[in-house]
């Protein structure tokens, strides 16, 4: 009896999960434990034997049905019955790997490996009689996982009050992190400990023009660093960000704990669910080298490949854009000098200009004059549209029907003269937020597109998401996204979007979506300014799930050249805006600045001419977070190799190792860097270029004054 007592209840014990169930990655060096603890699912990370992750509960909280009150619903301790956090049992277990080589449509490299081992484990809540499963997927570089809600009697739809997945770290890291917001990461950077985020918060962000923070919690991806004799680099973030909402990170300072805190509406909620239904990703990138965690295509690789049955109109396209001289002020989006115009009604031919309007024939002729002389295949031109008078901060809903020019504007001449030179024109539409108008005009915007010609958009979603109480990242506006994307492939045509939401690998399922912005790029050298380190951070975190379009090239970084006595500038060299070609990836490429600026400088604007936008290989030479990367690309379909390096605000040396070159070849390199008395603030614009011959063998010394660079073109001998 004794016997069969002890024999029971050790097998009570395996099937409540109290021994755990491991999970390996395939080169053996990850370990993922998961068991249950009194009900509660919990799980925790190795890395060659030594604990990256404590123990971390999961775990989801609901309303108690799936409709809640107006504006919101006051959690009550009974409610905690109605959650799917605790009271569990494993009912099952089922173990799979995948070993495979996928190509995208553009990317950093030809082949993108997908190689991990998984293990899903169906948790029964008893009391309930409902039924979860928690998917874990640990690959050579980090860990995933995700929850799966199977379609059930007990379980076909629910609301989420939040997402409760705990990253527990055992000790206080250095991180790089902007504050948590559900409308924009357009912040500068902030680098402290862990424990120091409250006290810095408060003094994390400036204004925005939508913005509604999260106190005390930061947005992902966020990087970390355990320092010491042996560092290690940990990289936080979320991939397959659909039918969801974008998530942030609530932090608990003192014990240097990381919770899901998702995107809510107005009523709280923050997902509705039907199912069978899936959440994203969560991801934790680990390495004991910073090149590998930036190197690392885990969030790609956790997307589902496209169906998409045509791709063949998806390309890289390098592009300038009447867009530089109204982000400094020199012109304006506005045609007309009214206050308060109606689409459809109103005659703008009786309007009268302002003067300023950037977007007139004659202007966007010289623009196409310059790009089609320079081998640009794109020109973007903001401001072409009526409707920008009263455009923003009116919670307007018909702010613009995105198919009805200015006066000064002939879209049927201008495509015709642009295609003439051998250059495409970009369409631009701005949204002000109103997501709900732009669906009803996508079909004949994007019809528009066709008729004339245009290959892709730049959408914008400045101001307060419409319909009203929805954010940037919540479930309905990250539906919309997507809802563009699919109707922009019906039409075949590119989205470039800005203020959208981060993107976390979804360009593998969405290949059409080639770029975004989400994050603070180059136009707010022009607002409140770029730090040094800005350029170094991000490659860290916005870009490890997707491209941005950061739009480099700024020249002429003194905007005292057109304004006598403005203070503002961009914060790099000419030097190194050369380098962010190279260690920021852009298939969808801008050269920012005027033709006028460029025109001073042919010798450099060279570079911009001959770097590629997308890539047969990338080997990430050097790098370190907030202080310096180099990177070096080999073009798509060619033995052309493109080498770029940036700094912070420190000078640095760095010696380039050739060795990624074949064997047995000789490359003329063209070198692009700093001018001896170059500096950041005093001299950006003394930049040096000289050739020489190189070989696998070569190292090339290269010196990076304060917030410096350089970009080096590489191409075989024949």
């Amino acid at each position: 009896m004794k016997k069969f007592t002890i024999g029971a209840a050790l097998l009570t014990m395996m099937f409540n999960g109290v021994y755990a169930q491991s999970l390996k990655s395939p080169d053996g060096k990850f370990e993922m434990n998961f068991q249950l603890k009194n009900g509660v699912p919990v799980y925790n990370l190795k890395y060659n034997g030594n604990v990256v992750v404590e123990d971390s509960k999961l775990g989801l909280r609901l309303f108690k049905d799936s409709s809640i009150k107006f504006a919101s619903e006051i959690a009550k301790p009974e409610d905690a019955s109605f959650d799917l956090n605790n009271g569990f049992t494993k009912t099952a277990e089922k173990r799979d790997s995948k070993n495979e080589t996928w190509q995208p449509v553009l990317g950093e490299k030809k082949n993108y490996i997908n190689n991990y081992n998984e293990l899903a484990l169906t948790l029964n809540q008893t009391s309930s009689d409902r039924s979860i499963v928690v998917k874990f997927r640990l690959f050579n570089d980090g860990l995933g996982f995700r929850y799966e809600f199977p379609q059930q009697k007990n379980l076909n739809y629910f609301v989420i009050r939040e997402e409760d997945s705990e990253i527990n770290f055992p000790t206080d890291m250095k991180a790089w992190w902007i504050v948590a917001d559900y409308d924009s990461q357009e912040y500068q950077y902030q680098t402290t400990k862990i424990s120091e985020i409250p006290t810095q918060w408060s003094k994390a962000f400036d204004s925005n023009a939508s913005q509604t923070l999260v106190k005390n919690a930061v947005q992902s991806p966020l990087m970390l660093k355990k320092e010491g004799k042996e560092p290690l680099y940990v990289n936080v973030g979320e991939a397959a960000v659909l039918d969801y909402p974008a998530s942030h990170l609530e932090v608990d300072a003192q014990n240097f704990k990381f919770k899901t805190h998702l995107t809510a509406d107005r009523q709280g909620a923050k997902g509705y669910i039907q199912t069978p239904s899936v959440t994203p990703w969560r991801t934790i990138i680990v390495s004991p080298k910073a090149e590998e965690v930036m190197d690392s295509k885990m969030m790609f690789n956790l997307n589902e490949p496209t169906k998409y049955k045509d791709t063949s109109y998806i390309k890289p396209t390098k592009y300038m854009g009447v867009w530089w001289e109204m982000i400094i002020g020199k012109s304006q989006w506005a045609y007309s000098t009214a206050e308060n115009v109606h689409i459809g009604k109103t005659d703008f031919s009786k309007l009268t200009p302002n003067g300023k309007h950037a977007a007139n024939n004659t202007k966007v002729k010289e623009y196409i004059d310059f790009a089609s002389a320079n081998g640009f295949q794109g020109l973007l031109i903001e401001g072409w549209n009526t409707g920008w008078e009263d455009w923003f901060g009116h919670s307007k809903e018909f702010v613009f029907d995105f198919i009805t020019p200015y006066p000064d504007f002939d879209i049927k001449m201008l495509n015709e003269y642009a295609h003439s030179k051998g250059v495409d024109l970009i369409m631009h539409h701005e949204t002000s937020g109103s997501a709900t108008n732009y669906e009803r005009w996508a079909d004949k915007a994007f019809q528009l597109m066709n008729k004339y010609g245009y290959k892709s958009v730049k959408t914008g979603y400045v101001g307060d998401i419409i319909p009203r109480g929805e954010h940037h990242y919540s479930q309905w506006t990250i539906n919309h996204y997507y809802r563009i994307a699919e109707k922009a492939n019906d039409y075949k045509l590119m989205v470039n979007s800005h203020e959208a939401v981060r993107p976390g690998g979804e360009s593998r399922t969405y290949p059409n979506w080639i770029s975004a912005e989400a994050a603070r790029g180059t136009e707010y050298e022009a607002f409140g300014g770029n730090k040094p380190d800005h350029q170094t951070i991000l490659p860290f975190t916005r870009w490890m799930g997707g491209s941005m379009d950061y739009t480099p090239g700024i020249f002429q970084t003194k905007l005292d050249y057109y304004f006598p006595g403005d203070k503002r500038f961009v914060q790099t060299t000419l030097a190194k805006q050369l380098g962010l070609y190279v260690v920021m990836y852009m298939p969808l490429q801008m050269a920012a600045d005027l033709p006028e600026n460029y025109a001073k400088h042919m010798d450099a604007f060279q570079f911009i001419k001959d770097v590629a936008a997308d890539w047969d290989d990338t080997k990430i030479l050097s790098a370190e977070p907030g202080d310096y990367i180099h990177t070096a690309r080999k073009a798509k379909g060619t033995d052309n190799w493109f080498v770029g390096g940036v700094t912070d605000e420190n000078p640095r040396d760095f010696t380039v190792d050739f060795s990624f070159l074949d064997k047995g070849k000789k490359y003329e390199a063209t070198i692009y860097e700093d001018g001896k008395d170059a500096d950041y603030v005093n001299n950006p614009q003394s930049y040096h270029i000289y050739k020489k011959t190189i070989t696998n063998k070569t190292k090339l010394p290269v010196h990076l004054v304060r917030s410096g660079g350089y970009a080096i073109s590489v191409k075989p001998v024949k």
